[in-house]
């Protein structure tokens, strides 16, 4: 049986990936393939897996290239509002690749068209869950993540009782400067900060990273997603990132779940497709077992952890703020404005501030109450930003 397929922000890493993962796959169908920019990227991929739906979101490279897709018979449309008049029943699988919290809307514009949803946008998730979860059941569409470290937890937990679990351990490499001292990095260049040991990633994931704020968002995305309190929740450093979750259950019983650091393997799994067998399997895993080494985080190397002790245990503007905090910090960082104790100092501050305080009893009712706070926050933070020198 064919299954049709539509991937969100093709032309990004994930998307990329997961078209990597669909070829040649015969069994599989894509329908449709969107992009904001990389026009000449996506009618690539459109001649090379025959597909005869393209949207693009940038209003002035619709009307240049338009031309182009008609005459190799490629139908061309302009924004995702158009995905209803594009897919008329629900396909097997969407792919939802846009990366930020402009991935948010078109997960909401899709669910109702897919079957089953696959995301890695943590911002969406952690902003938007509620909103999302409504969709999910109101049209019965199943949600699978493909973010390695919750698809690892989802792996785990489908077949089990969930009031059995004792506990989730999502691990992290540590990033570049697991092993340095915080005062060797307090003005670090972001060269540095974007040289991951494990994973090939964007610059903003990167430094994230770095700061370990990654896995404080992970934290709460597995928060959300699998129902958990912050109690049910930990984090463990395992540098060569084999191991991508950890569950201890009732009764003294451990799962954990592995894989290379390749982004290809929970999305072709998430999609029911099999991988290439590896050679000489159990030389294989005695090496990459016996590299398993953890460690509990120092938080004097991590100070961003400690934000972990403010997640309120219900949804609210918390999330919405602290990722908007986050990507200014980052940016100002990114291009020299503040050096890289200060993203992390402002945050802490930040997100303790009074100012932001009042807000995390509320809780956004749609996506314009999520933009409406991520403009809030990103008008204080660029009139409050400070520059930490110690």
């Amino acid at each position: 049986m064919i299954k049709d397929v539509a991937i969100l922000g093709s032309t990004g890493s994930i998307g990329t990936s997961s078209l990597s993962v669909l070829y040649p796959q015969k069994n599989y169908k894509i329908k449709l393939l969107t992009t904001n920019n990389n026009v000449n990227k996506i009618y690539n991929q459109a001649i090379k897996f025959k597909v005869k739906n393209v949207i693009i979101e940038n209003e002035r490279k619709y009307k240049i290239y338009k031309n182009k897709f008609l005459k190799k018979n490629i139908k061309i449309y302009l924004g995702l509002d158009k995905i209803d008049k594009i897919l008329k029943k629900k396909v097997d699988y969407t792919i939802n690749g846009i990366s930020g919290i402009e991935g948010l809307e078109p997960t909401l514009k899709i669910i109702p068209r897919s079957k089953n949803i696959l995301i890695a946008n943590k911002e969406s998730i952690i902003c938007g869950w509620d909103l999302i979860n409504k969709k999910l059941i109101k049209h019965k569409t199943n949600f699978i993540p493909i973010d390695s470290e919750h698809f690892s937890i989802w792996k785990m937990i489908k077949n089990e009782n969930k009031n059995d679990i004792e506990k989730v351990i999502l691990t992290a490499s540590g990033g570049p400067f697991l092993n340095i001292s915080p005062k060797k990095i307090h003005n670090i260049k972001p060269k540095f900060a974007l040289k991951h040991p494990n994973w090939k990633m964007g610059k903003k994931i990167s430094i994230d990273s770095s700061t370990m704020m990654n896995k404080i968002f992970e934290f709460i995305e597995a928060k959300k997603i699998f129902n958990l309190r912050n109690e049910n929740l930990s984090i463990l450093i395992h540098p060569t990132s084999y191991i991508h979750a950890i569950i201890v259950f009732k009764g003294q019983l451990t799962k954990c779940l592995a894989h290379e650091t390749k982004m290809t393997i929970p999305i072709s799994n998430a999609l029911g497709i099999s991988n290439k067998k590896i050679n000489s399997l159990d030389k294989y895993l005695v090496l990459k077992l016996n590299k398993c080494k953890f460690m509990i985080p120092n938080k004097s190397n991590f100070p961003i952890l400690s934000i972990i002790n403010f997640i309120p245990e219900k949804s609210s503007y918390f999330e919405t703020i602290l990722i908007s905090l986050n990507d200014t910090l980052v940016e100002n960082y990114l291009k020299g404005r503040i050096n890289y104790l200060s993203i992390q100092r402002n945050l802490i501050n930040l997100i303790k501030n009074p100012y932001f305080a009042k807000y995390y009893k509320l809780k956004p009712k749609n996506i314009y109450d999520i933009k409406n706070m991520i403009r809030i926050t990103k008008n204080y933070i660029n009139k409050n930003i400070k520059y930490y020198e110690k």
